[in-house]
């Protein structure tokens, strides 16, 4: 992955472009502690050898995890960066695209990138934090 810091005024904003076979979630959230990021959203466009997406299934408490296997369009990428006792935690939901235009999605848990993906990340000057929600069993921004 490499990166260039696109705006330092205000709300700092970075380009990150992620090569073939990079893991994004891991390397953002690498990223976002490497740089004391403590809140942020980012958007990416690109596309992935394979992915694993998550559906919150309210009865367990939990992600069922939903494998694809196979190249995909990333057609939307969208998230954002909170603490989470203390370190930076990534929450990301991503639409996929498949060969026959047919589109899925859900919870980003895990990816391989190829041939690219570029994010558009800005840093909030305020700080975002996660707290458990006992309902959900989630740790959820709370304002």
């Amino acid at each position: 992955m490499r990166s260039k810091i696109l705006n330092e005024k205000g709300e700092r904003s970075y380009a990150l472009v992620f090569d073939t076979n990079d893991e994004p979630v891991r390397l953002l959230t690498r990223f976002a502690e490497e740089h004391a990021i403590k809140a942020a959203r980012f958007t990416a466009i690109g596309a992935f050898s394979d992915a694993v997406v998550g559906y919150f299934d309210w009865e367990k408490k939990d992600y069922v995890r939903i494998p694809i296997r196979e190249q995909v369009e990333v057609l939307a990428l969208v998230g954002d960066i909170a603490l989470d006792k203390g370190k930076p935690k990534l929450h990301a939901h991503v639409v996929l695209g498949k060969r026959d235009a047919a589109a899925c999605g859900g919870h980003l848990l895990e990816a391989h990138v190829r041939p690219t993906l570029e994010v558009i990340l800005t840093e909030s000057p305020s700080h975002l934090v996660r707290q458990h929600d006992p309902q959900s069993g989630l740790a959820l921004i709370r304002l």
